[in-house]
């Protein structure tokens, strides 16, 4: 069995849950708004007062696949409609800074242009400081799309550090070309 998807998980009390076992569709309701989505039907889900259990019917490969990735997304509504996730993103390079202009991101990146990103559904910009970006929402999916869309605008530069990097990511600096011997 998996060891992700046999875990059971715990309803928070703030949360409520209704699943419709017809066509396996979890809506999860909370104090930060609701999340709806459907999941594969050889997956059974399910649901008592206190905590959801997900469990598989057949050994296939896939299914026992699907069994810890199921498991997995509720775990991630449940906490996106209770707590929120969040991704931080940190601008270096000379001139790099970011903007909110009525919920759009604008990104001055050394471009002649600014590179600007829309305001998306669900999603909340924040920026604390010039070089600092706060991507926040309650779907773990599409905050993590909207924050590598934001990475991918000015991906970091080993060589000269400068970039668009997450705050936990770590880069290495590359060594430049080294000169050859002298006179040869």
């Amino acid at each position: 069995m998996s060891k992700v998807g046999k875990k059971p998980i715990l309803i928070p009390e703030s949360v409520k849950i209704d699943l419709n076992p017809d066509d396996n569709k979890l809506v999860v309701k909370g104090n930060k708004g609701e999340l709806t989505r459907s999941f594969d039907k050889r997956i059974k889900i399910d649901l008592s007062d206190t905590e959801i259990n997900v469990r598989r019917e057949s050994e296939e490969k896939e299914i026992k696949m699907l069994h810890g990735l199921t498991r997995a997304l509720i775990a991630n509504m449940l906490k996106g409609v209770t707590d929120g996730f969040s991704v931080r993103l940190e601008l270096h390079g000379v001139g790099y800074r970011a903007t909110i202009t009525n919920g759009d991101l604008v990104l001055s990146l050394g471009y002649t242009h600014p590179k600007i990103v829309k305001k998306v559904e669900g999603i909340e910009f924040i920026t604390p400081a010039e070089t600092i970006i706060e991507v926040h929402g309650i779907d773990c999916e599409l905050v993590g799309m909207v924050a590598s869309k934001i990475r991918s605008s000015r991906n970091p530069d080993p060589y000269k550090g400068k970039g668009v990097k997450y705050s936990n990511e770590i880069l290495r600096k590359k060594a430049g070309k080294a000169l050859g011997k002298a006179g040869a």
